[in-house]
């Protein structure tokens, strides 16, 4: 400990003041530094999202002649002249026999329509790395002169689901699953974690099995997710023979995996309403049972909500234990109930990050940013719930 020193002005003053100062505010930069370089990452990386996946927005179209007769009926080749079929999507190609299949007056009739472009013509008309022969690249050139060439906005991606022709391939269908997925994680895990938050928190008493479950709730909130994946894989689908890559065996993984996080948050919660509450419950002769039905139950319910809305938006993210189920598969239609098979938008994701082709970086980039659009959304809805129902005691 410093000695206290006189100064020549006769002001007692203790010699290691300066140094603690500048120590203490060394330490104060140091934490604002760190803060700023992690803000300045996620600035980074959103920017650079945002630079990726804007191109997606945007999709080119091209303007042809399509003959609907005999021949265009059995061949798609056929529907367009020869010199444009390497300018156009073959996906939109091999809907046209089915249209006239569909409705049979077509035949016999030619109209002139705005078909979607190749990947590679998209490509070009953004002005990114492209393929393109130059015999097309020279009909792709008159085309544009002509004014038979567009941009125009990609409403595929929000209307499709995935497909092998990058231009056509969409999130809808991992949109829906995920939906379906979280839906089913939510009507499981929230029920029985906020009943096992009341029963630990109002009900049990401090004894081993109490310790023994407190200990396990806090131990599976720290496992890897993975495991998870492995768990209900050996449940769901070989235990219980549930269909492998539906929502409801992911909806159920995902259960397993945010149940600690509710039960913790509610737990939390219920604490954190004062004891006078209770006392003043027993004291009007109201049951336990009442008391915590009526009374802290309800004041309780905010928090409970804002930690079930993380653990949601947690368990949305994940993408190991949906692989480890199987829901990475090809999914090109939406899928109409929680058995049928689904994907989800952070497996979609990493399966668009995996294909070579250049017009699959920007969707990935694109569906990066709608997942953090619904991720912050959700995040929002928490904070708004708790700041509006918060009871300031």
């Amino acid at each position: 400990m410093s000695k206290i020193k006189k100064n020549k002005k006769n002001v007692f003053y203790d010699p290691s003041l300066k140094r603690r100062h500048f120590k203490s505010k060394l330490f104060k930069y140091f934490t604002l530094s760190s803060l700023i370089v992690s803000l300045a990452f996620l600035a980074i990386f959103f920017i650079d999202m945002v630079v990726k996946g804007s191109s997606a927005v945007q999709q080119t179209y091209v303007q042809v002649e399509v003959s609907y007769n005999e021949q265009s009926a059995e061949n798609y080749r056929d529907a367009v002249d020869k010199k444009y079929l390497e300018l156009l999507s073959r996906a939109v190609l091999r809907e046209i026999p089915m249209q006239i299949k569909k409705n049979p007056s077509l035949l016999g009739t030619t109209k002139v329509a705005w078909m979607l472009a190749d990947d590679q013509v998209d490509m070009y008309m953004k002005e990114y790395y492209y393929k393109i022969s130059n015999k097309d690249l020279a009909t792709l050139t008159e085309l544009i002169e002509n004014g038979r060439v567009e941009k125009k906005f990609n409403t595929i991606f929000f209307t499709h689901g995935d497909s092998k022709t990058p231009e056509y391939s969409g999130i809808l269908s991992a949109m829906i699953g995920t939906i379906l997925t979280l839906a089913v994680a939510m009507f499981v895990a929230f029920p029985i974690g906020v009943a096992t938050a009341v029963y630990l928190e109002e009900f049990s008493e401090q004894n081993a099995w109490s310790e023994f479950l407190e200990v396990n709730i806090n131990n599976l909130a720290a496992i890897p997710s993975i495991l998870f994946g492995l768990l209900g894989l050996a449940i769901f689908i070989n235990l219980f023979g549930f269909p492998r890559s539906s929502a409801l065996v992911g909806g159920l993984t995902l259960a397993l995996m945010t149940l600690p996080i509710i039960v913790v948050s509610s737990r939390a919660a219920l604490r954190s309403v004062p004891a006078t509450i209770r006392q003043a419950g027993y004291g009007l002769g109201l049951t336990k049972v009442q008391v915590v039905k009526d009374h802290v139950l309800p004041l309780a319910f905010p928090g409970i909500m804002t930690g079930s809305i993380i653990g949601l938006a947690h368990a949305m993210g994940e993408t190991a234990p949906l692989i480890i189920v199987g829901m990475i598969a090809f999914i090109p239609d939406s899928p109409t109930s929680v058995m049928e098979a689904a994907t989800v938008m952070p497996a979609q994701i990493f399966t668009w990050a995996g294909m070579p082709e250049r017009a699959y970086i920007e969707r990935t980039a694109a569906g990066i940013l709608v997942l953090l659009t619904v991720l912050i959304s959700l995040n929002a809805m928490a904070v708004y719930l708790r700041k509006k129902f918060e009871v300031k005691w």
